[in-house]
């Protein structure tokens, strides 16, 4: 019998915590960088909405505007087609961003 496991509701972050300049309205908040990887050119993102490979992510900052397409997107070592809110992941992106950077889903695929 598998056990039933209670999931911690995702802790949002406020709006407030959310520099006006790095702010897009109407786009869903995805999360916030985490960890940037210049070698492997990924950036880690602790998720507050769901993410599909092909959805279209704009990463905006202080000195970072950066708009593409989600190509890789992986859980843990595993690459993965999706993720849900509550998930870490890793997504490959084509230039540099920073940590602390905000992260914004502007178009599904």
């Amino acid at each position: 019998m598998k056990k039933l496991t209670k999931t911690k509701p995702v802790q949002r972050t406020p709006v407030t915590g959310i520099s006006p300049d790095e702010q897009i309205v109407g786009a869903p908040f995805l999360g916030k960088v985490r960890a940037y990887d210049a070698k492997k050119h990924e950036m880690t993102i602790l998720l507050e909405e769901p993410i599909s490979t092909g959805d279209a992510l704009r990463v905006k900052g202080r000195e970072t505007d950066l708009s593409q397409r989600v190509e890789r997107l992986a859980v843990g070592k595993h690459c993965v087609q999706s993720a849900v809110s509550g998930e870490t992941v890793l997504c490959s992106v084509a230039d540099r961003v920073r940590v602390g950077d905000a992260v914004y889903k502007v178009r599904s695929k």
